[in-house]
């Protein structure tokens, strides 16, 4: 008896093509992910500044929204997250997913004299946690008092502060932010004791100056400078290299004596370290592009301050610098966060 034959299933060859196409969406979804990463940004980007809104960080910040944005094509929402000197926010911006969605504005408070002032309590590490992107502009900072205050000039501050120690009051844009700092290190100089009053940014520090709710401030120079010139604080030194074409009568700490006080302040952008270096790069390219905006540069310098764009590297050195800088001027001013 022959031997029947095998049985055979005839291949179901509409069955297969169905069964292909649906591989090959399935390894166009698995590439989807990559290919909208290529495309960065193709959503909004988050921009914290760790203060409060109106002071300088703010300004540059909302500057670099509007500008930058337009150079990536996409919204950048300024997200102002205030507390503990800028900590608090600079935290929330290590701590984010490395996408490049989330940046900060750093400055010279969170990357500099917050290190300083909370030592080991900091959660965050200035040098380790960031992807530096680029610096943005430099600004002389100032010491002035309310104009109702008899104070004059330095010396006439000086005078009165070592006649009652403790008694004159300072605010500051948060404890350890670099407004505390400086005037805790000029103090040391000085030779003189005073009150310090914390605030949550420069903008709630500035309106009790001018109300007279404190009598002395520190902060940096394009925040303050509306209320000097309306003649409402008076503006007793700067920190800067020089004098501020802004307030040319008023003389610089090295001037008066005190070269050790340095040349000022810094703020600048950066994302949680981990960014891809293609999106940094990206990122630095439409931030340079936004500081050569007639407007971008015309606001700038009408709040005094002076545009320092850089690369990556040369933002991680200043950073490097200011750290070290101010852990010196602790030791110095025996400065530590309450």
């Amino acid at each position: 008896m022959k031997p029947a034959a095998p049985f055979i299933v005839a291949p179901n060859l509409a069955l297969i093509t169905r069964r292909l196409m649906v591989l090959g969406l399935a390894g166009s979804a698995t590439l989807a992910p990559a290919l909208a990463r290529a495309e960065y940004p193709d959503k909004p980007i988050r921009l914290i500044v760790p203060f409060a809104p109106s002071g300088s960080t703010d300004l540059a910040a909302r500057l670099i929204a509007e500008f930058a944005g337009r150079a990536l094509g996409q919204s950048i929402i300024v997200d102002n997250r205030a507390g503990a000197g800028g900590s608090l926010g600079m935290e929330q911006v290590a701590k984010a997913r490395p996408d490049g969605y989330t940046l900060g504005m750093a400055t010279m408070s969170t990357h500099g004299s917050n290190v300083a002032a909370y030592g080991s309590r900091l959660k965050y590490d200035p040098l380790k946690d960031f992807a530096p992107i680029s610096n943005v502009a430099t600004v002389p900072s100032v010491l002035a008092v309310n104009v109702r205050t008899p104070y004059k000039s330095l010396a006439d501050f000086i005078a009165a502060a070592r006649k009652e120690p403790g008694k004159i009051t300072f605010a500051s844009p948060g404890t350890g932010s670099l407004g505390h700092a400086n005037v805790e290190y000029f103090s040391s100089l000085a030779k003189i004791e005073l009150l310090h009053v914390p605030y949550k940014g420069s903008g709630m520090a500035l309106n009790d100056a001018v109300a007279g709710q404190v009598e002395a401030i520190t902060d940096n120079l394009p925040s303050a400078l509306p209320h000097i010139q309306s003649g409402r604080l008076r503006a007793l030194v700067v920190l800067s290299d020089k004098r501020s074409p802004a307030l040319p009568d008023v003389p610089t700490y090295g001037e008066l004596g005190f070269p050790q006080m340095g040349n000022g302040g810094w703020f600048g952008v950066v994302a949680p370290a981990g960014t891809p270096a293609p999106v940094v790069q990206k990122l630095n390219q439409a931030i340079h592009q936004a500081m050569k905006q007639p407007d971008f540069v015309k606001k700038m310098n009408e709040a005094g301050a002076t545009l320092i764009p850089t690369t990556p590297a040369q933002f991680q050195t200043q950073i490097q610098q200011a750290v070290a800088r101010y852990l010196e001027v602790a030791k110095v001013a025996k400065m530590e966060a309450e």
